[in-house]
């Protein structure tokens, strides 16, 4: 049994190593193969009579037979050293990073975030016309306040002038001023001394005339300070166009 194991394996080195230095020369094969054909449809010959062939087929004929000799041979190497070819494996791969989502312009957030419990949003109110507009200032807390002072700057782009303010919150409760200043048009309201300000969204508006066409609102601005029992709060923003 060792004796034909070992004539085995000498079997299979040799015919790797003849597979290996073995290159086909197809070109002779397949001049051989036509060669052959030729000369069995000679005149002469004691053969049955038949049409010739055309062309093309006795060189398909030629092609397909080199393709088989190619392949018998390429069988039988194959066949004898199947048993040493590798194992195929699979590699999973993991997705890549998400991209962040960006936040929208004109908000400005505190609460656990910022140190505060303190929110606020400027846009440009909707209903504001070609001659006329209100800006919109929205606060939002999370405790009561126990001071608050709301500032609104509306840049003088051309014939700005206030037509009046208001507040969601009750007049009573705070001291309200407009004037202008260093280029703008500036609402400012106080909270009263013993007022305060409940947990909730509160609104701040100021309304203005200005030149007749679509105003650009890109250089007003906002910005409120408050007083809670976490201690001294304070956010500041833009304003983003009506809509």
């Amino acid at each position: 049994m060792t004796g034909r194991r070992d004539v085995d394996e000498e079997l299979r080195a040799r015919l790797r190593e003849a597979a290996g230095a073995h290159t086909p020369d197809r070109a002779r094969i397949l001049a051989r193969v036509e060669r052959g054909m030729t000369v069995r449809d000679r005149p002469g010959q004691h053969r049955p009579a038949r049409p010739p062939l055309p062309g093309w087929v006795r060189v398909a004929g030629a092609t397909a037979a080199v393709a088989g000799v190619l392949v018998a041979g390429g069988y039988a190497v194959a066949s004898a050293v199947k048993d040493d070819a590798p194992t195929q494996r699979s590699v999973a791969t993991s997705p890549g990073p998400r991209e962040p989502v960006p936040r929208g312009p004109g908000s400005r957030e505190g609460g656990s975030r910022e140190g505060g419990p303190l929110w606020s949003r400027g846009a440009v109110d909707p209903h504001s016309n070609e001659f006329w507009a209100q800006s919109n200032i929205t606060l939002r807390t999370s405790a009561p306040l126990t001071a608050l002072t709301v500032e609104l700057r509306v840049a003088q782009t051309g014939s700005v002038t206030s037509t009046g303010a208001w507040r969601s919150l009750p007049e009573g409760d705070f001291t309200f001023t407009v004037d202008e200043r260093d280029g703008f048009l500036v609402y400012r309201w106080t909270l009263e001394r013993g007022r305060t300000v409940p947990a909730g969204e509160w609104m701040f508006a100021g309304q203005y005339n200005h030149e007749r066409g679509g105003r650009d609102a890109g250089g007003d601005g906002y910005s409120a300070t408050a007083t809670a029992a976490s201690g001294r709060l304070s956010v500041e923003g833009g304003f983003t166009p009506r809509g």
